[in-house]
């Protein structure tokens, strides 16, 4: 005979084929064979009408879990919650995980996400904010995500800062906010232009952990467009020595950097350095370049420089265009350029 346990793992596998109504005679026809379903089998068959999104048969369900004088525990008011998050009825869900507190149930890592989330998807930030702060005084740690989805929230909403204090506030606690956050944060605060501050956030949350490529070449972007191109070849180099190889991203980034300010020739030389650390220039790099020349009058040996680079790592149609381009930007640069490709020709 099956007991208990053996039943609710096959409601648990109707309920995730979509067969919750199967899975209600299952649950009907456990007491016929003198086995009484618990809160783990209502549970099931809840979830299940919360997966097909039958909110009002999963209530019942609910309700008749009360009626048996049973406590539902921290998974059964999460499923319920979920499911009215998932409607984007943000309300229900509130007044289950009310229902849940004067239950005296204690929330579950899980309760707490799925509240977060919700909050953050209706763009309540503070209270995503409070509950995250409530889940960590519960000795709860969130994950890197969910910190990251709160973040961003109310980096969208302008509250750079309170982001910034929250994040130091769980970096305070020991715990880790990941990669994701901190460029999030640095992303924002360069974006409204505060790349000292931005910097700070780097030193302060990058405390034993290094960050990622796309931390560092965010702060690069907002160092070289404020042309604080020291700063950005300072960061550049403590980038590299804590292993982070920089990418064609962020070559080209300082190589922009350079050109803005007029300076062609250092430009060239971190394409130069490009090409002998295998990194491979790509049609955005010469373009960059290009401009750069364009803009700045075009110096034969900078022109001839550029385009011998190119031979070096194969050129394209397209790349070919960017060439041309300079050209009709330069007169008496046509026959140099024919020049160069006849001496270099294989």
């Amino acid at each position: 005979m099956p007991n208990v346990v053996s039943c609710n793992i096959l409601l648990k596998a109707l309920c995730k084929s979509n067969e919750v109504d199967v899975a209600v005679r299952v649950l009907d026809q456990m007491g016929l064979m003198g086995l009484v379903p618990n809160v783990v089998s209502f549970t099931t068959v809840l979830g299940g009408y919360v997966f097909r999104g039958d909110m009002e048969s999963a209530m019942r369900v609910f309700g008749e879990i009360l009626d048996r004088g049973w406590v539902p525990d921290a998974t059964t008011y999460t499923v319920l919650m979920s499911g009215f998050c998932r409607m984007g009825n943000l309300v229900e869900a509130i007044r289950v995980m009310d229902l849940m507190e004067e239950n005296r149930v204690q929330p579950s890592e899980v309760t707490y996400g799925v509240m977060i989330e919700a909050y953050c998807k209706g763009r309540k930030s503070g209270e995503a904010m409070n509950l995250l702060e409530d889940m960590i005084s519960k000795g709860f740690m969130p994950n890197s995500v969910l910190c990251c989805r709160v973040v961003d929230v109310l980096c969208e909403e302008g509250s750079v800062e309170r982001a910034w204090e929250m994040c130091r506030g769980v970096v305070r606690k020991g715990i880790r906010v990941g990669g994701a956050v901190v460029s999030t944060i640095v992303h924002w605060l360069c974006k409204e232009g505060k790349v000292v501050e931005a910097r700070e956030v780097l030193d302060e949350l990058e405390k034993g952990e290094v960050a990622s490529l796309l931390t560092y070449n965010t702060l690069i972007v907002g160092m070289c467009e404020r042309g604080e191109l020291c700063e950005a070849a300072r960061l550049w180099d403590e980038m590299v020595e804590k292993g982070r190889a920089p990418n064609a991203f962020t070559y080209n980034v300082l190589i922009k950097g350079f050109c803005k300010v007029g300076d062609v020739k250092e430009g060239i030389r971190v394409l130069e350095e490009m090409v002998e650390n295998g990194c491979l220039p790509n049609k955005s790099t010469y373009s960059i370049l290009v401009d750069g020349i364009s803009v700045s009058g075009g110096k034969k040996e900078e022109i001839e420089k550029v385009v011998l680079l190119a031979m070096t790592t194969g050129v394209d149609g397209g790349l070919w265009g960017i060439f041309l381009k300079l050209v009709g930007n330069l007169d008496g640069n046509a026959a140099m350029l024919d020049r160069i490709l006849t001496e270099n020709v294989v």
